[in-house]
């Protein structure tokens, strides 16, 4: 707002990426379109001048026809350079970013293994279901050796404990005894 804006119509402002041009230049004679057009060009330029006896600009060595190929292929050859570099650039640096990606996968995988590894062996500390379930069969034959009176198994004691707890409706309620 502070600077004043100057004169547009000298004001001339060309954004010329000269790589970006060379690499569509480059895609396109790499392309069967760019032969095709070639060829028709070549074909109708030697026709014309060994056919039409009016028209002739370019006589039989075709000294004009030459001077065009390789004007074309002086331009060619740089353009196609010009975007195999920029094309190497874009790989080095997808590269780097995959280098960088996979180290930080690694680093995400190791940190996993140990979280694994440390949760692994806190699992092999605690009491299991299974676990419990032997010392209570073993606490349970104990007594029963030592009362001489047999046990009530889980079912039955559920069974006892529903008959002893009843609801304002009259259903049994039975109790979760398995958590």
């Amino acid at each position: 707002m502070d600077t004043p804006r100057g004169s547009r119509m000298f004001n001339v402002n060309v954004d010329f990426d000269l790589g970006r041009s060379g690499e569509k230049a480059a895609r396109f004679l790499g392309t069967g379109r760019y032969l095709a057009i070639q060829t028709g060009i070549v074909i109708v330029w030697i026709f014309l001048n060994v056919v039409a006896v009016n028209l002739r600009w370019d006589p039989y060595p075709f000294i004009l026809l030459n001077l065009a190929f390789s004007t074309q292929a002086a331009y060619a050859a740089p353009l196609i350079l010009l975007a195999q570099n920029r094309q190497d650039d874009r790989d080095r640096v997808s590269l780097e970013e995959d280098r960088s990606r996979a180290q930080q996968t690694k680093a995400d995988t190791e940190f996993l293994a140990r979280e694994l590894a440390s949760l692994r062996i806190a699992v092999g500390e605690v009491a299991t279901r299974d676990y419990l379930r032997r010392e209570l069969d073993e606490i349970k034959a104990l007594l029963e050796q030592a009362t001489g009176q047999p046990t009530a198994t889980p079912k039955k004691a559920r069974k006892k404990a529903a008959a002893r707890v009843q609801d304002d409706s009259g259903t049994p309620e039975v109790p979760d005894l398995d958590t």
